[in-house]
């Protein structure tokens, strides 16, 4: 009888687990159905949202280009003579040769710079004569120097004719000894 109960109960156990593998495929299929859904719904939503985002970045890009000046092309306006200056450094004579280009786009700033040159190398020797021979060793120190001549050029002309008419100041060479 003992056998005939363990034999009973493993036929009553073979329909309970075909009965949960049925739901378990079933809940299978309902998860890969839902899935299926979201990524079409997301699809569908990310094409529509594409269309939208291109004909709001057209209208953006077409406003900037009504706002936003034509920029005219970059002019190299080299200051000659080369700066030349000396200091001392520990009981030592040193010199800095230095060859200065502006950058600038307007062609009106070059007669004022033509105008001005005298203001603006007396600007430039000033501030070169003040360097540090440490610092401009570095170059930090030599960046450094570069946007202090492009704020000192700037403002000279500022004050001059009212605008600051470069945007750069390059140092096409730079000589420490």
């Amino acid at each position: 009888m003992a056998e005939e109960d363990q034999e009973g109960g493993e036929a009553g156990a073979e329909p309970k687990t075909a009965g949960s593998k049925k739901k378990w495929i079933i809940i299978a299929l309902i998860l890969l159905l839902l899935i299926g859904v979201s990524v079409a719904v997301t699809l569908y939503l990310l094409n529509g949202s594409e269309d939208d985002e291109e004909l709001l970045t057209d209208e953006v890009a077409e406003e900037i280009e009504e706002e936003a000046p034509e920029i005219q092309p970059a002019i190299y306006y080299p200051m000659k003579p080369d700066f030349t200056t000396n200091y001392e450094v520990r009981g030592r004579q040193r010199y800095m040769q230095l060859h200065v280009t502006l950058m600038l786009r307007n062609n009106d700033v070059v007669a004022a710079l033509e105008l001005h040159m005298p203001a603006l190398r007396n600007a430039m020797v000033m501030l070169l004569r003040n360097q540090d021979y440490q610092e401009l060793q570095t170059a930090e120190g030599k960046e450094l120097l570069r946007q202090q001549a492009l704020l000192k050029i700037q403002q000279v002309l500022e004050k001059e004719i009212g605008e600051p008419g470069i945007e750069q100041v390059l140092f096409t060479n730079m000589v420490l000894q």
